[in-house]
């Protein structure tokens, strides 16, 4: 059989350089070793919720390589994303990256749909997970009658999200 994996990091890591005119998310310049701070590793975003103010209902608070510079190179990033009752997160997908959320707080009814067009979905209730394979069309609704919470890992320092309606009715041709 043929195996293939990304290959040994040549150094402990690697920080963005955030004042970089490096033109993608995934190529940046880097900040020399002897520069680096704690303030790299560390972003306090994710402590509390966010104040929802919204149609759908939910807000999502990142924690990605554009807030956390020391994961330039890890593949890891989280989110939080806190929820109305009746709050959506809208269908969507992230096209670099598998999805795992934790429920903090609430109950969601979470799913996603296959490349044969299955829907697999549940209900999971606080302290309960699930997971989303890379680039699946998924969404996340809050069916309760209080608030909810998740933290959202992923295996990419930044997974990108495409949101379905955004990107059906407001591209331009």
């Amino acid at each position: 059989g043929l195996v293939a994996s990304d290959p040994d990091h040549l150094q402990d890591f690697c920080v963005a350089d955030k004042t970089s005119s490096m033109p993608t998310k995934n190529k940046r310049e880097w900040i020399h070793a002897v520069n680096v701070t704690e303030v790299d590793f560390f972003f306090g975003g994710l402590a509390n919720s966010a104040v929802i103010n919204n149609l759908v209902g939910s807000v999502i608070t990142t924690a990605n390589v554009e807030k956390i510079p020391g994961l330039y190179t890890l593949g890891v990033s989280l989110a939080r994303i806190d929820y109305q009752p009746d709050g959506l997160n809208p269908p969507h997908t992230h096209p670099r990256a598998s999805e795992i959320i934790f429920v903090l707080d609430g109950e969601l009814d979470v799913g996603f749909i296959t490349t044969a067009n299955k829907l697999i979905s549940k209900s999971i209730k606080k302290r309960r997970h699930f997971c989303v394979p890379e680039g699946l069309v998924h969404y996340q609704k809050n069916n309760g009658v209080k608030p909810a919470s998740v933290i959202a890992g992923f295996n990419s320092q930044f997974p990108g999200t495409q949101s379905i309606a955004t990107t059906l009715f407001t591209s331009t041709p």
